[in-house]
């Protein structure tokens, strides 16, 4: 009788002790086989990217997924921001200042009010929006285009500002444009305008100090 129990026993035992190992070998072969998707999956981007694979020009199409992904990043990125309220009222003076900078600065890929796409921004991918056709930037808080206009967005062509305007300027070009479809006549008249003679010479010292200045016309 306890030779019985005693077999009995180490079979109990034995059971599941093979239980256990038949649980570790699926474990193993579970990681083995997440760490050998992962390195297919690297394969299969360095082999698109290496091979010339990837769509590069602007008239291209765009990756799989590649819109989603850039704005699911530069949301993510903005709300991670402490980005103060703005300094700037919302009024008509400020308006018309923030239309004398962005007539110079952001008009030539954004647009103006009731002009079609330049060349330039034909020509871009991502397509710059026209901030005062459609919606634009109407439904961003202006600190959200404030922190666009002050860092840039990478691989998209829309520069950082940051240093090359003041504080309080991306902020009249940022209040003015989230209240782009309220704004009076006399602003739609400035943006129709030519850029002020002030701006136009603090761009053109701009470009000198980034060794872009267009040549000296030569003595008479």
């Amino acid at each position: 009788m306890c030779a019985g129990k005693v077999w009995k026993g180490r079979e109990g035992g034995g059971k599941e002790s093979g239980k256990g190992l038949v649980k570790t070998d699926m474990l193993k072969g579970l990681v083995l086989g997440i760490v050998l998707g992962i390195l297919l999956v690297a394969l299969g981007v360095y082999f698109y990217f290496s091979t010339g694979l990837a769509p590069v020009a602007v008239t291209d199409p765009p990756m799989p997924f590649e819109m989603k992904f850039a704005h699911m990043a530069l949301d993510a990125h903005i709300e991670k921001q402490k980005i103060p309220e703005s300094p700037v009222v919302a009024d008509e003076q400020s308006y018309l200042a923030g239309a004398e900078v962005y007539k110079h600065n952001c008009a030539v890929c954004h647009g103006l009010p009731d002009q079609p796409r330049t060349n330039i921004a034909q020509g871009m991918f991502p397509r710059p929006p026209q901030l005062f056709h459609g919606t634009g930037v109407t439904d961003d808080p202006a600190s959200e285009t404030y922190w666009k206009a002050e860092n840039g967005i990478r691989l998209t062509g829309m520069p950082g500002f940051k240093g090359r305007l003041t504080e309080t300027e991306i902020w009249q070009v940022s209040v003015l444009l989230a209240n782009a479809d309220k704004i009076p006549p006399s602003v739609k008249a400035a943006l129709a305008s030519a850029p002020s003679e002030q701006n136009a010479a603090r761009a053109s010292g701009a470009e000198a100090g980034n060794g872009n200045a267009p040549p000296a016309k030569p003595k008479p």
